[in-house]
């Protein structure tokens, strides 16, 4: 059985997280939580939000991802990444714990 670990963000996640914060003039961190629902039994929830007390926090540069402790088993070892593609540019999470996932890869299953 593989380990699990925390997941992993990439440096262009942290930078585009920067260029929010910088715009808006604020310096909310970003949440990735895995929600029940969805088209395929469970959906991300990406947003701006402040630290709880029981959030995993990965830092870099001084800008946050956050994952809440229910979240964290359903993240292990995922990649946190931002995507700029013809289709839209957003923060993404390729996910090896997912076993099928939709065409709008916000919901997936396990």
């Amino acid at each position: 059985m593989d380990l699990a670990l925390p997941p992993q963000v990439t440096d262009r996640a942290f930078a585009r997280l920067a260029e929010i914060n910088e715009d808006s003039g604020e310096a909310k961190a970003l949440r990735v939580a895995v929600e029940g629902g969805g088209c395929s039994g469970f959906q991300y929830e990406i947003k701006l939000d402040d630290p709880a007390e029981d959030d995993l926090v990965l830092e870099k540069d001084g800008q946050k991802v956050l994952v809440d402790q229910v979240s964290l088993p359903f993240l292990s070892n995922a990649v946190i990444d931002f995507s700029e593609q013809l289709i839209g540019a957003r923060f993404v999470i390729e996910n090896p714990n997912a076993t099928a996932s939709c065409g709008c890869g916000t919901s997936f299953s396990i």
